[in-house]
């Protein structure tokens, strides 16, 4: 093990270089540094930081085990490597990093302590998570994003008066903190009071509010305003909010439609049947998607009701398999059938940690997978494929004024929404020529018209029996993440389904972008 006995002049001005984000005169510091002493742990450990912002994640985790492995007891490259491991979503290994650092080793270890929450949490570990939560609070109560994470694990286990207090805490400490604005408002069943509007609209009017909290207030003053009948108003705020959200995450509808093309092109008879062949035949996961704000969590809400059936989360697998595949989606096709059952395995083993119990199946619902099923059928020939489809007016207009904490980007703007609606229905069409019968489809508002036949015809193309509780799917315990938490944990209604009907007039772009799509839907809106 190498300590440095003092802090070098390049490391100093590398790390304020860092904290103005000035990248690129920090790299070459760094890297004389590094030239220098290749064991200087904390020029390691900055490095490693560089290279995580610029999205080089896997050079990140190699710098941060190079650096644990030189000094075992470095506590902030040990937290900094837990942290890149529970953003990948490998939360298990995360808390085995923290779990090796003793408790007097860091200064102050409520920043560790949230962090294993938050992977309690991703587990689904959630009375762990929360008991660490309250943890850190009772040290340290004047914490509002602990307040605000708090909040949040209690809404998704469905304590929803806790999770409101927990929020509103946050705000008594923050008033400008545009998050928790928004989590108030995005439960759908919190009506804002004019003196929360009046706090909305004076924080936003600060001049030090970030971007970020700006866009939060947006969308919560949207939903304000839309409760109160004022649509211009609150498609103002929705406009506002999206128009800053898309400077910070822009989008390129045609590098979709490239993709479309290529998964499309991808997608032959004759990779069905090598998939059928060759892939894994486990028949485990029911994957749920379709567009966002499409039902795909009532539908999961439904499934994960019946005894069979585990409900789990959104799980970013499949989409990292694709990823790792060269020239995807093209690359499909020039796998040889070994891979094919070599990737449903790493599949299958990869999500075994979120699974609680023993039931046989299990519920991957994950909206944007639709465009990895090709890929689904290639190397899970025996999974369920359920695709949730809503009126894509309906559809368009609820995710244009919701705001997703991991971003959607396409959501940000009423023509990329209609360009990705229309790619997304003509991959679908694509699987259901190529594939016939393996995707079964729930249209939203059938489901809403007659309940149980659609939950029987749902049940059977999953292979299993009718049960009543998939009706009473509202009393089901199971923690939600989703936007949609409060209102699957109600009966089967209408609330929302004609909410884009006041907003029609502002809709042009949507419609346009829509095109024949729009008319070939297979039901119209309710009060249309």
């Amino acid at each position: 093990m190498h300590t440095p006995p003092h802090y070098d002049p390049r490391l100093v001005e590398a790390a304020l270089a860092m904290n103005d984000n000035a990248l690129a005169v920090a790299e070459p510091l760094l890297r004389s540094l590094l030239k220098d002493d290749p064991f200087d742990v904390r020029a390691i450990r900055l490095f490693a930081e560089l290279a995580a912002r610029v999205g080089r994640s896997a050079d990140a985790e190699r710098l941060l085990r190079r650096a644990v492995e030189l000094s075992p007891g470095f506590v902030a490259a040990r937290a900094n490597l837990a942290q890149l491991l529970h953003r990948a979503n490998r939360s298990d290994e995360a808390l085995a990093e923290l779990a090796q650092i003793a408790p007097d080793e860091a200064d102050d270890d409520s920043g560790l302590t949230t962090l294993q929450a938050a992977a309690h949490g991703k587990l689904g570990q959630f009375e762990a998570a929360l008991a660490l939560y309250a943890e850190v609070l009772a040290r340290k109560p004047a914490a509002p994003r602990v307040w605000l994470s708090q909040g949040h694990l209690l809404k998704t286990v469905g304590r929803q008066a806790e999770g409101i207090a927990a929020y509103r805490r946050a705000l008594d400490l923050a008033p400008g903190l545009g998050e928790a604005w928004w989590s108030l408002a995005n439960l759908k069943t919190v009506r804002f009071s004019a003196q929360d509007v009046a706090a909305m609209a004076a924080a936003l009017a600060r001049s030090d509010l970030t971007a970020e909290d700006r866009w939060h207030l947006h969308f919560a003053l949207g939903k304000a305003k839309e409760d109160r009948g004022e649509a211009a108003a609150a498609f103002e705020h929705y406009a506002a909010g999206n128009a800053l959200r898309r400077k910070h995450l822009p989008w390129q509808a045609a590098r979709l439609t490239a993709e479309v093309d290529g998964a499309i092109a991808a997608a032959t008879p004759g990779l069905i049947a090598r998939g059928q062949a060759a892939g894994d035949a486990a028949p485990d996961p029911i994957f749920v998607l379709g567009m966002p704000r499409a039902g795909s969590t009532l539908v999961e809400q439904i499934l994960a009701s019946h005894s069979q059936v585990e409900g789990t989360s959104e799980l970013p697998d499949i989409a990292q398999i694709a990823r790792a595949i060269p020239e995807y989606p093209l690359g499909l096709a020039a796998l040889p059938d070994e891979a094919l059952r070599t990737l449903g395995a790493q599949y299958l083993a990869q999500t075994r940690v979120q699974r609680q119990t023993e039931r046989p199946l299990f519920i991957d619902k994950m909206p944007n997978n639709w465009l990895h099923v090709p890929l689904i059928l290639a190397i899970l020939p025996k999974a369920t494929i359920i695709d949730a489809r809503r009126h894509p007016l309906a559809c368009g207009f609820s995710n244009f004024r919701q705001h997703y904490a991991r971003g959607q980007g396409f959501s940000y703007d009423l023509a990329d929404m209609g360009a990705y609606y229309r790619d997304y229905v003509r991959l679908m069409a694509h699987v259901d020529r190529v594939a016939p019968g393996r995707v079964h489809r729930v249209i939203h508002e059938a489901l809403l018209d007659d309940t149980e036949a659609q939950v029987r015809a749902l049940l059977a193309h999953c292979g299993l029996p009718f049960e009543p509780g998939c009706l009473a799917f509202h009393t089901n315990p199971r923690a939600v993440r989703t936007a949609s938490s409060e209102q699957v944990r109600r009966p089967i209604n209408r609330d929302g389904a004609d909410a884009w009907l006041p907003f029609e007039p502002w809709l042009g772009p949507l419609k346009a972008a829509l095109g024949d799509v729009l008319t070939a839907y297979p039901v119209a809106p309710a009060s249309v």
